[in-house]
């Protein structure tokens, strides 16, 4: 069996299209996926991006992308009122009620349908009863659960992870929902992963640098 861990932050639609798509893309496969939620602010300010939200024209192709990619698929996709939002809440939530699939589409769900605001406190209180609703075995707030989001960010740049979603096997990192195909054959032993091709691909080159 195969293992998967799925770096996410529900911030990102992106995120959103590849959980739900994602029992479809490894239908069966044989594989345990982690979900590992990260900060995705804190990969872009290490790695000094901007997000697609943050470059007005980006923005826009992003959100007409995703809505045409959402209505292909068949899955539901509503903007949030307010967008870019701090994830900050949910991420230590769903670390908090512990990021297994059932809990993490609950979140995302959250977020992703009805176009409402996805920080707004009377909604993120529904959320947490919906999560656990005999109370979360972990404080959102305790310095533990903020500490393991930290520590799962920095694994995640350690690892390459520049993005989200972004799913890591075997050493290797698939960044996107287009990743997935790509994914799907290194989960089923492609013999285009067996050989020198990914590195090489990947190998570094002269080229013109921007100052």
């Amino acid at each position: 069996m195969k293992r998967i861990v799925f770096h996410l932050d529900p911030v990102s639609p992106f995120v959103h299209l590849a959980f739900m798509r994602l029992p479809e893309a490894l239908a069966g496969c044989s594989v345990e996926v982690e979900i590992r939620p990260v900060l995705f602010a804190g990969l872009l300010k290490a790695l000094g991006h901007k997000g697609p939200a943050e470059i007005e024209p980006k923005r826009q192709w992003t959100f007409r992308h995703v809505a045409w990619m959402a209505q292909q698929h068949g899955i539901r996709l509503d903007v949030p009122a307010a967008h870019p939002f701090n994830p900050l809440p949910l991420l230590r939530l769903l670390l908090a009620a512990g990021p297994n699939r059932h809990h993490t589409e609950r979140v995302l769900r959250h977020v992703w349908e009805g176009g409402l605001d996805a920080t707004d406190p009377q909604r993120l209180a529904a959320l947490r009863h919906a999560l656990a609703p005999d109370g979360l075995p972990r404080d959102p707030d305790g310095d533990d659960v903020k500490a393991e989001l930290r520590a799962h960010t920095d694994a995640a740049l350690a690892a390459g992870v520049f993005g989200v979603p972004s799913f890591e096997l075997d050493g290797r990192v698939f960044w996107g929902l287009d990743a997935l195909p790509m994914l799907r054959d290194a989960v089923q032993g492609g013999a285009w992963f067996d050989g020198p091709a990914w590195d090489a691909a990947g190998a570094p080159r002269p080229g013109v640098v921007r100052r």
